[in-house]
């Protein structure tokens, strides 16, 4: 963003180095590893630290009154990784299946979030996400064995995504592209029954990240997709959150959320809840009171990993928000809608 206006740019760096700001639109072409950006002292990164250095991580999201799903595949150089869950929001009953593997086995990842494809295969769990320009999409089918068979196809045209750049420590940065608030098709093979998404009305969430992050950090994050109503009972709008603290804050933010796909922006969020009990309530505001909302807690699913110098806390929780949106004065109410609330530390 250049005073106020999102940068038009189809490629995230220039002359080896990447633009700061928000874009008008998902990146065509990223290739953060061929970024050449000089050290504190003037050097510049040897192929194998940028091979360490660059982080990746893709994550799909589905939510509904009935059912929650979530797909990552992520992968931080030295190791990759993935996980899938799923959640009946009235039974409590779950799914949920992750693994890991030394460097990239087993998995390639696209390089942006408007065409290509990414791929995981451990063991006898597969993924994979596809990316589609024209129509724009997103796929995600996931199989482990016959167990748990996945696919869900979201629809983006007309849609505004939230695509970011901001600087990470002294050299580094992050492209952060999402998207929430969009209707998904598909169906969920799960415990013998046959799930179709766009009947129960599902709701999906998209995460393409990547970068040279902080080797130290930490976040708090919200989502969620659905429908709300302005307040009166006038109408309703597909509604859908993204916001964050502590990355993508540099001088930009990727906080906003979105009305029948616009993209709005907010100001920063406060997360106020109990570290030692994330399973209790939390209260999630920004500054400029356009997101007001309470966050009651279903469930959690997380990892705890100490590897050496590595480190990770990761947990991500599931449950119902309530509350508003305020946009030119209008206040939408958001009453138990399905999403996530995150809570993670990474050393990496």
């Amino acid at each position: 963003m250049i005073n106020g206006i999102k940068r038009s740019e189809s490629a995230l760096l220039h002359a080896g180095s990447p633009l700061f700001g928000q874009f008008k639109d998902s990146l065509r072409h990223v290739q953060g590893q061929l970024d050449t950006s000089l050290d504190a002292f003037g050097h510049s990164r040897s192929a194998f630290a940028r091979r360490l250095g660059y982080k990746q991580f893709q994550f799909f999201g589905g939510m509904s009154e009935e059912l929650v799903f979530g797909c990552a595949l992520v992968s931080l150089g030295h190791s990759c990784s993935a996980f899938i869950y799923a959640v009946d929001m009235r039974t409590g009953e779950r799914f949920e299946h992750s693994s890991m593997r030394p460097g990239s086995m087993g998995m390639s990842l696209s390089d942006n979030p408007r065409e290509g494809s990414s791929h995981c295969q451990m063991g006898r769990l597969q993924v994979e996400q596809r990316y589609f320009d024209q129509p724009r999409q997103k796929q995600l089918k996931v199989s482990i064995g016959e167990e748990f068979v996945l696919e869900a196809l979201s629809h983006e045209t007309d849609f505004e995504p939230m695509s970011l750049c901001t600087r990470s420590g002294y050299n580094g940065w992050t492209y952060a592209n999402k998207t929430a608030g969009v209707a998904l098709t598909g169906s969920l093979l799960w415990r013998g029954k046959k799930i179709d998404l766009e009947t129960i009305k599902c709701m999906g969430h998209h995460d393409f990240s990547c970068g040279f992050m902080r080797p130290e950090t930490w976040w708090n994050w919200a989502c969620f997709s659905g429908h709300a109503e302005l307040e009166g009972g006038a109408e309703s709008a597909a509604i859908g959150l993204n916001i964050s603290c502590g990355v993508n804050e540099t001088s930009y933010s990727e906080n906003c959320f979105w009305l029948n796909g616009e993209c709005i922006n907010t100001a920063a969020a406060v997360f106020d809840f109990d570290r030692q009990a994330p399973l209790s309530e939390w209260k999630i505001h920004t500054h400029d009171d356009s997101v007001s909302l309470r966050f009651t807690p279903l469930g959690i699913y997380e990892d705890n990993t100490r590897l050496g110098p590595l480190a990770a806390r990761f947990r991500q929780v599931f449950g119902h928000f309530d509350g508003y949106l305020i946009h030119q004065g209008q206040r939408y109410l958001i009453k138990r809608l399905s999403g996530f609330v995150e809570d993670q530390f990474v050393r990496w």
